[in-house]
């Protein structure tokens, strides 16, 4: 019977694993993190699926330490889904088979962290998941199979996000069985072509209305809820900008970036001129109608910062 050793973590990590179990491949180990208390746990938990099937599970701060427990169970392959930490040559030299990463991305775009975020962030139309032979440079080995998924206009991170997921499924579970029966060929990348990128914080989130209105809307999408969402301080407060519509490139007939009301609706006039509807905002904390928004912060209209940040780009 064909084994791997699993590192897993998220959405992804579930359904990956699920789909090694469902193709009949022994587990003898998953690698997993302990969730983080300071980080909103929306996604399944390989911990708990690895239990459901009565499957060792370790959660080490260093998954590298695990190299001789790992050589013992003489794997065939060794798997990372979505995993968050690196693993280093002698891990990735154990299995017999190849060791193989799911990415989050069509590479060689988007390599490095969060790839979804950052494909939404720039404005891409499709994004994806590659599962490629893992080489001690992040993702940077040869492809073995890909999925495209659209990423629509007002899509957010986390609904681009759960497509990624299902694309995950879908690419491994076409070319497992291939891997198992060594017939799976991989194509080399061209990292030239291609793009890397590194983490994102919260503050990252700032929102400069000097930008153009779509690049406040992609800002917008990429950090939504269940991430820390876009923001900027006004008035003693934090107005938090959870979604946003482009209304077609209408401009606004203001002199410069500013909130207002055109009847019920919330709207932002961006640096280019034109307007960003504001779909859900919160001000301090807590959700607020655009009447109530604008009420709290004393203004119709209300002029909007506007200065160098990198919350953008």
């Amino acid at each position: 019977m064909t084994s791997a050793v699993v590192f897993a973590y998220h959405d992804v990590g579930y359904r990956c694993l699920s789909v090694l179990l469902a193709h009949g491949v022994r587990v003898p180990l998953v690698v997993t993190h302990r969730d983080d208390p300071r980080e909103t746990v929306w996604f399944g938990s390989v911990a708990e699926l690895a239990a459901l099937h009565d499957l060792p599970v370790v959660t080490p701060e260093d998954p590298n330490a695990l190299v001789e427990r790992i050589r013992s169970l003489a794997p065939d392959f060794l798997f990372s889904f979505y995993y968050r930490r690196m693993l280093g040559a002698c891990l990735l030299s154990i299995p017999e088979r190849g060791a193989y990463n799911l990415h989050g991305s069509l590479l060689p775009a988007y390599r490095g962290r969060a790839p979804v975020n950052w494909a939404i962030l720039e404005g891409e139309r499709r994004t994806g998941a590659t599962l490629h032979r893992m080489v001690e440079k992040p993702d940077a080995g040869a492809i073995y199979a890909q999925q495209a998924v659209p990423i629509l206009p007002d899509d957010t991170a986390l609904e681009v996000f759960r497509k990624v997921t299902v694309a995950a499924e879908l690419a491994l579970d076409a070319v497992l069985p291939r891997l198992i029966d060594g017939s799976a060929q991989g194509i080399e990348q061209d990292l030239s072509r291609g793009s890397y990128y590194g983490g994102r914080r919260p503050e990252d989130g700032r929102i400069d209305w000097g930008r153009p209105a779509r690049e406040i809307h992609d800002l917008v999408r990429a950090v939504a809820p269940p991430y820390p969402g876009a923001f900027c301080d006004l008035r003693g407060g934090r107005l938090r900008v959870l979604r946003t519509l482009c209304p077609g490139g209408e401009c606004g007939p203001h002199p410069g970036p500013t909130l207002f009301l055109d009847g019920s609706r919330l709207f932002a006039q961006c640096g280019d001129g034109r307007l960003l509807r504001l779909a859900a905002v919160e001000w301090r904390g807590e959700p607020s109608s655009p009447e109530q928004c604008l009420e709290r912060l004393g203004g119709d209209p209300l002029p909007l910062p506007s200065q160098p940040s990198a919350a953008t780009k």
